[in-house]
């Protein structure tokens, strides 16, 4: 772990230092745990109450807020500051070395590139390639007719189906199923017929995909993860969906079948989506959203059903005055019954 100035690491980050330009720096924590030879940020204004306390050596903060007494790091972006941080601190180091298990099975037709890491009772069935520096840890499944591009990093027990085409550097966590059946039937004389998923999925590069997350394989052509998109954890995406680039789905998200999402769309936990949708590019889905119908670029919705997130926050504070406005609109009716008898809606 290196060990650098106030000043070499505000260098390093593209920042301006405040304070003491030699102090030394040889880690990053939390600003409520930080020590004194270590650096913080702050990116959330709630933070700020640890600041005084906080025995932080630095702390990495925006060009605009006011602290005296400490050291400080000023950057554009103190989010992308600590992530540097982290890179700069805790350099990444290979989770295997290069070589193949004695327990791995790989069929013969099998092509592997160059230094190439295949882990404990691994299988990778036949015609499937591997590009050069791919990690395939314990336990992990490839099909038949797969191929996996360079610098790709599968986490132990990911089942990856056949045909599915996986690009380069992609991330794929424990437990999640690539390119399984695509849930289709067709009902005939009250008993459900099954309907082959024979196309196939496609991720492309620098995608990275969750722990048990699944997505199945089209009906025909391609399930489609575009570039750069992250999916969290336990999400969900069915056959014949795609996800436009660089686009972020939190944990427990729901595609049916056919929906096409557009590029940098933002997904929040437990949204789900009925099929055969049209989801526009920056599309903003808040958590817990049930989307019915098809959303254009720069959509914020949230709700059942979902809706503008600005009027779904207005019947959210409407609701919240019903117990008090119910009584006071049921004595206004009273008060129109006695003066003018006629009959009113009754509440």
């Amino acid at each position: 772990m290196p060990v650098l100035s106030l000043k070499a690491l505000a260098e390093r980050l593209g920042g301006s230092p405040e304070g003491d330009p030699e102090k030394l720096i040889e880690g990053i924590a939390p600003i409520e745990k930080a020590g004194e030879g270590e650096t913080s940020f702050i990116a959330n204004s709630k933070y700020l109450k640890y600041v005084q306390a906080s025995r932080a050596g630095a702390i990495i903060i925006d060009k605009k807020t006011l602290l005296e007494g400490k050291n400080l790091i000023r950057v554009a972006d103190p989010y992308f500051a600590f992530f540097q941080c982290l890179q700069l601190f805790y350099p990444q180091t290979p989770l295997y070395e290069p070589g193949i298990h004695p327990s791995a099975s790989l069929d013969p037709s099998v092509k592997l590139g160059k230094s190439v890491a295949i882990r404990q009772s691994v299988v990778i069935e036949k015609n499937t390639r591997i590009g050069d520096g791919v990690i395939i840890a314990p336990q992990v499944f490839i099909g038949a007719d797969c191929e996996i591009g360079e610098g790709t990093l599968i986490h132990a027990r990911v089942c990856i189906r056949e045909r599915t085409m996986i690009g380069k550097r992609v991330i794929i966590q424990s437990g999640a199923v690539i390119g399984g059946d695509g849930f289709g039937y067709v009902q005939k004389e009250g008993v459900w017929c099954k309907i082959p998923q024979v196309g196939n999925v496609v991720i492309e590069d620098d995608v990275e995909i969750g722990a048990n997350t699944t997505i199945d394989r089209a009906v025909l052509g391609s399930t489609i993860i575009g570039r750069g998109t992250k999916l969290d954890n336990l999400v969900m995406v069915a056959h014949n969906v795609t996800i436009g680039e660089h686009s972020a789905v939190a944990a427990q998200a729901g595609f049916s079948g056919s929906t096409k999402v557009g590029h940098h769309a933002l997904v929040g936990g437990q949204a789900g989506f009925a099929g055969h949708l049209q989801i526009g590019n920056h599309a903003v889905i808040i958590a817990q959203s049930g989307v019915t119908k098809d959303l254009p670029d720069d959509s914020i919705v949230s709700g059942f059903f979902a809706r503008p997130h600005r009027d779904e926050l207005r019947i959210a504070a409407y609701l919240k005055e019903l117990p008090e406005l119910i009584p006071r609109i049921r004595k206004e009716i009273k008060t129109l019954n006695r003066t003018n008898p006629i009959s009113h809606p009754s509440l």
